[in-house]
């Protein structure tokens, strides 16, 4: 059984109706089990869970902290290209906007990773547009190979692939991969993934469970928060972690948690999600997925991802750029969204510690 025939059983649910019905008692009662159903985890989401948010942190502080400790792990994104042949609504690579397009060559690639490594960062995150032609497999496994040199942690974020590549990259490497459903309500998956290979719902749901297939170390999901209803989309994120977290205990689960932010071509959307709804994402996330990861990026504001420290984030991105080679390049291209927070590597480092927390820079080495 794939995750797409799970979701099918749990899509019936009425979130309105049951919202309707949901009491603080019950959030309570929820908060007091020692393991979080589904339901529980819809009951965390709920509005009436809104009211209840000094109660949830208490309890993903405790979880947090005995599942990770005091400590955040510092990475940073690496645009290899924005070459992309989708037209999605939401992003700047979307190919239909006039933007100079732009692939590092090998020693492109060379420069950007010791301008990073100079920062100290050794986990790095790989990203492309999604372009098999302009970003083939093995442009990615050469890329890969130069990188080895500089960092202890690869992961990729790029177009989703078959199992076997995937394990051909890992070969090369890379030991963990990003990758977005972006919105997992089927017909506006639909209208927002305009054209492109993107626009193949279950190929895009099913890549995770290919990466673990191919005996990834790690895997990051989530859904890209404005394009639809926040408690939905936050909903089966968790039952999608869920889902792989049981069916492959040996492979790391992360969630990240990205708001829509602008970009070359944005549209206004209508689903916004502000702050307190983010924290109760995290706050629910975290009571309901105790051994997960959960990434919060610059496209935060810097004060709010300070005040996250001790909730429950274990991952946060530094020294931040969107734009391809953006750390070692004088040409500048235009960047995949606007970030929020612009802090260096060294001040993330100074934050968290202010915060009696420790930052990582390694977590784990490949034999």
């Amino acid at each position: 059984m794939s995750f797409l025939d799970f979701k099918k059983n749990v899509s019936q649910i009425n979130f309105d109706d049951y919202f309707s019905k949901v009491s603080k008692n019950d959030v309570l009662k929820a908060l007091n089990k020692r393991k979080v159903d589904y339901y529980d985890y819809l009951t965390l989401l709920s509005p009436v869970g809104e009211n209840c948010l000094e109660e949830m942190a208490q309890k993903s502080r405790e979880l947090s902290l005995q599942h990770f400790g005091k400590t955040i792990l510092l990475y940073t994104p690496m645009y290899l290209s924005n070459h992309c042949v989708n037209v999605c609504a939401y992003c700047g690579f979307n190919k239909e906007n006039n933007i100079p397009r732009k692939k590092l060559t090998a020693e492109e690639i060379e420069k950007e990773a010791k301008q990073i490594a100079a920062t100290g960062l050794k986990h790095i995150l790989i990203l492309t547009g999604e372009s098999r032609e302009e970003t083939p497999v093995s442009y990615i496994k050469d890329s890969v190979k130069i990188l080895k040199k500089y960092f202890q942690g690869i992961a990729i974020e790029i177009y989703p692939l078959e199992e076997n590549e995937y394990k051909a990259l890992i070969d090369a490497g890379v030991d963990s991969l990003t990758i977005y459903q972006e919105v997992y309500d089927e017909e506006i998956y639909d209208k927002v993934h305009i054209s492109g290979p993107k626009k193949d719902y279950k190929y895009r749901l099913d890549a995770p469970e290919r990466a673990c297939k191919a005996q990834i170390r790690g895997v990051n999901i989530g859904a890209l928060l404005g394009i639809n209803n926040w408690r939905e989309e936050a909903f089966m994120t968790g039952l999608h972690g869920q889902y792989l977290q049981d069916k492959y205990p040996e492979v790391e689960l992360s969630i990240s948690l990205p708001r829509m932010r602008p970009h070359v071509g944005h549209k206004n959307y209508k689903e916004l999600v502000n702050d307190k709804n983010l924290v109760q994402i995290m706050l629910a996330s975290r009571i309901f997925l105790p051994r997960a990861g959960i990434t919060i990026s610059t496209r935060e504001q810097k004060s709010f991802r300070d005040n996250l420290v001790p909730l429950g984030v274990t991952k946060m991105s530094a020294g931040v750029s969107t734009e391809v080679g953006g750390h070692s390049s004088e040409e500048k291209t235009p960047s995949q969204f606007d970030i929020s927070d612009e802090r260096t590597v060294q001040e993330m480092k100074e934050m968290i510690l202010s915060k009696g927390y420790q930052p990582i820079f390694k977590d784990w080495m490949a034999i």
